[in-house]
């Protein structure tokens, strides 16, 4: 079974290598590795260019935005499951992608827990964001399975649609939904740490970023047809708190 990790960046050259490292790790073998760029005018396209090895496919040109990127990924993606990987994230151990495909059996798609940690220090970890329990009730509480955690079968992708451009941080959380009201599918939750995330991402930057992401979730919720409001979006709140206790 091919899997592919796409990892879109722009000036991304204090952490990328980290990231591609972490994908060279990996002890499973059939790994397809897709890098979209948007033309950075830093020193990442040449340190990207350092692991032809590792890296299959390598993109640079400018884009609309992460999304529009991460599209361009799907589309060039030829694996039987795909995954997105962070510029600024890193798979969790060297067994992450062969513990993926050993558990997913005949399900459509698969789904962990992240870690966040310093910014500057893995060994440093300030949040644990745990998916078990999840089900699609809680999309109404603008919850969803930790998206860096999350490959699905290229079939889903193809049939969910493309990552949507209007939005600025919550489309991740809109595929995912529309991922996981596809008819006849079924998912799986391994309780493992899949990838280590560095704080300070779109979706953990300040209030602003926190009501946009909001916004956006209901946004979504409603042209998917579940019924959400600002109430229940709130909601989520206290059990994203108990992340940062039960490190």
């Amino acid at each position: 079974m091919k899997v592919s990790i796409i990892t879109v960046c722009f000036n991304s050259e204090k952490t990328i290598e980290d990231t591609i490292q972490s994908v060279q790790s990996q002890t499973y073998p059939n790994i397809e590795y897709i890098v979209i760029d948007g033309k950075s005018n830093d020193s990442t396209n040449e340190i990207v260019s350092k692991y032809k090895a590792v890296v299959s496919v390598h993109v640079s040109e400018p884009d609309y935005g992460l999304y529009d990127a991460m599209n361009k990924g799907i589309k060039l993606a030829t694996g039987n499951i795909v995954g997105v990987l962070n510029s600024d994230d890193t798979l969790a151990s060297e067994e992450t992608i062969i513990n993926l495909v050993s558990a997913i059996g005949n399900s459509d798609g698969i789904y962990g827990n992240v870690g966040f940690y310093s910014k500057h220090d893995f060994s440093v970890k300030k949040r644990h964001y745990s998916s078990a329990g999840f089900n699609k009730s809680k999309f109404s509480r603008g919850m969803m399975p930790a998206h860096p955690s999350f490959y699905a079968k290229k079939e889903c992708y193809e049939k969910a649609g493309l990552y949507r451009t209007d939005f600025k941080i919550a489309s991740d959380f809109d595929m995912l939904l529309r991922i996981f009201s596809l008819p006849n599918t079924s998912f799986t939750y391994l309780d493992e740490e899949i990838v280590k995330m560095r704080l300070g991402g779109l979706s953990t930057s300040g209030f602003m970023s926190n009501f946009i992401l909001n916004r956006e979730i209901l946004a979504s919720c409603r042209s998917n047809g579940i019924k959400a409001n600002w109430f229940s979006i709130m909601s989520k709140y206290p059990s994203k708190m108990m992340g940062y206790i039960f490190k």
